[in-house]
């Protein structure tokens, strides 16, 4: 029997890292998948490579579709195709409105798909948290996307586009994704790794006390990627899914630190508590984005980890490396 085969779009992203990484070690040392991930610069980084040995590569850009006859002709139509590209920091959405429209909407990627004969392959998409107005706490699938910015309404169009004409999809809205550094380290800084770093120095860091999330611990968010991916080869029943997917905490930046310093042992009072609107950024931002995940849990039966055991697990992960 052959392999299934899935497409990771955004292959070196931290996300995109994180789940290449895990879709190969699925077999117990023998790689189930036959892998292939899609990457927007001239070559992917040679660490990634090596950690994925027998995946393809393939340069894609998604403003312009270049690439995917490339994709089709060394890899075919894959099973499971997992969207991680975006333009997800909401300032560079906000700066350039077009470019986050093109690359956050996957149209080319969807049209793709829809020139195979059989349309039996799952796309599973990656959203936010940001489509919500951030008026109340503890949104549900349900309730009105109503976003504020443009990072947002480009994944409310990107939702209502696979929805419209996809037939077989699973979307993700995702709260903040942290953990352990990639194998191929990404350029942006890291949320746990960041916080530790600023308290680090002994001296006080401003956090916000008035903007709330549900971090997601990367390794949680990958393993229900690979339910998924699991289920719809198992059953090839159809699948139109939209989960939020964050984890049990709803948290401040300032609990967020203070999950942190607990965890190394810093003096508390240099975490400086002040409000969101304090700070110009440039670009709008939902003040309580709190997400319920009870479909989830019952949906996959799988409960995320705690705020505060996830920055141990990142923590410690990243003494080892």
């Amino acid at each position: 029997m052959s392999k299934k085969k899935v497409l990771v779009v955004g292959g070196t992203g931290y996300l995109g890292q994180h789940l290449l990484q895990a879709y190969y070690a699925n077999g117990n040392g023998k790689n189930p998948y036959d892998l292939a991930f899609t990457h927007h610069s001239n070559l992917p980084p040679k660490p990634i490579l090596d950690s994925i040995p027998g995946s393809l590569a393939f340069q894609l850009d998604l403003k312009s579709d270049n690439g995917f006859e490339a994709i089709s002709n060394a890899f075919g139509q894959p099973d499971v195709v997992v969207n991680c590209a975006a333009i997800s920091v909401p300032r560079a959405c906000e700066i350039d409105p077009a470019a986050a429209h093109a690359i956050n909407v996957p149209s080319s990627l969807v049209h793709w798909l829809q020139s195979f004969k059989e349309r039996n392959t799952l796309l599973i998409h990656l959203s936010t948290d940001q489509v919500y107005e951030g008026v109340k706490s503890l949104y549900k699938e349900d309730d009105i996307a109503v976003p504020v910015n443009v990072y947002g309404k480009t994944k409310v169009a990107a939702e209502q586009f696979i929805s419209d004409n996809y037939s077989n999809y699973a979307i993700l809205r995702s709260s903040i994704i942290y953990g352990p550094q990639t194998v191929s380290p990404v350029p942006k800084s890291l949320p746990v790794q960041w916080i530790d770093g600023a308290l680090a120095k002994g001296e006080k860091v401003e956090f916000f006390h008035d903007e709330f999330r549900c971090p997601i611990y990367v390794k949680d968010l990958v393993n229900i990627i690979l339910a998924l991916t699991n289920q719809w080869i198992s059953e090839g029943k159809q699948i139109q899914l939209l989960l939020n997917t964050g984890g049990p905490d709803r948290l401040s930046r300032v609990q967020m630190a203070e999950a942190v310093a607990q965890f190394r042992g810093y003096d508390m009072s240099i975490i400086k508590s002040v409000s969101a609107s304090s700070v110009d950024r440039g670009v709008r931002s939902p003040p309580d984005i709190s997400m319920d995940v009870t479909r989830l849990v019952q949906t996959l039966r799988m409960n995320p980890v705690s705020f505060k055991d996830g920055v141990g697990l990142t923590l410690t992960a990243e003494a080892k490396q």
